[in-house]
């Protein structure tokens, strides 16, 4: 495909040229993906450069910088794993268990989008973040520092101060939950763009969700939640690791997000 280009070097592109371009590329929402080019480009070479990124299948987030979560515009970047609308369900779900929490914090938090989402509905809680992927700490740090957030590098509960263990109130856990052989099968959008590291959960992809389950109940606060995301095929056992956790446990749903949620709480 020829590489788009504005009708002059002065005129900004027209709608419908962003559009048609971005159709003959394949992007099924073309038209809403349109508007927020236009937006975010500041000159008609620049637009020309994010459209032909996006026609070459580049997340439209990493190509406009951000991504909208729970109403929030979340800062994504290269490298880093793009917050899916699905997972806003266990946000809700964890607001809905703990609308108190004083102490949340955000694992394999990515982004820090779910944690931002938590902080800024909860109002003063202290936030926590973590991941092993700097790229994924820098980017963090940008998304929950208006809610004084603090976001640690590590491998799961290492990263955490010392401090926290026993008092957290919501512990969410994105963790990566696609089969190592199945990496292979995603779109194309985060097989190629997002970091391994947070799609691959090993062999039956619950390697990382049991090893957050075994641990999770000695940072868990008296009555605290743990909440993963999972697939519907690997709800059992993702439940099942849980409970041996020593969680009383539930499996939740949401049928017009397809979202799947363990929540496990400490008695």
């Amino acid at each position: 495909m020829p590489p788009f280009s504005p009708s002059s070097p002065s005129a900004p592109a027209s709608r419908d040229s962003v559009v048609a371009a971005l159709r003959s590329a394949g992007c099924v929402f073309a038209e809403d993906e349109a508007e927020l080019l236009l937006a975010a480009a500041r000159t008609p070479g620049e637009l020309a450069a994010m459209v032909d990124r996006r026609a070459s299948g580049v997340p439209l987030e990493l190509v406009v910088g951000w991504a909208e979560f729970r109403g929030l515009r979340i800062t994504v970047e290269p490298g880093v794993f793009v917050p899916r609308r699905r997972t806003e369900f266990l946000v809700e779900q964890a607001l809905a268990h703990a609308p108190g929490a004083a102490v949340v914090v955000d694992l394999c938090c990515g982004s820090g989008a779910v944690g931002a989402a938590l902080a800024d509905a909860l109002g003063g809680a202290d936030l926590h973040a973590a991941d092993i992927d700097p790229a994924a700490v820098r980017c963090a740090r940008r998304n929950v520092a208006a809610y004084d957030g603090h976001v640690h590098a590590g491998d799961l509960f290492e990263a955490l101060p010392e401090r926290l263990r026993g008092r957290v109130d919501i512990l969410a856990a994105n963790v990566p939950y696609v089969p190592t052989e199945e990496v292979g099968l995603l779109p194309a959008e985060a097989r190629d763009h997002e970091p391994l590291v947070a799609l691959d959960g090993g062999s039956d992809g619950l390697d990382v969700l049991r090893r957050v389950a075994a641990e999770a109940p000695d940072w868990l606060a008296p009555g605290g939640c743990l909440l993963v995301e999972t697939s519907e095929r690997q709800a059992p056992a993702a439940v099942d690791a849980f409970t041996r956790g020593g969680l009383t446990t539930r499996l939740l749903g949401s049928e017009e997000l397809y979202a799947h949620v363990v929540i496990g709480v400490r008695s």
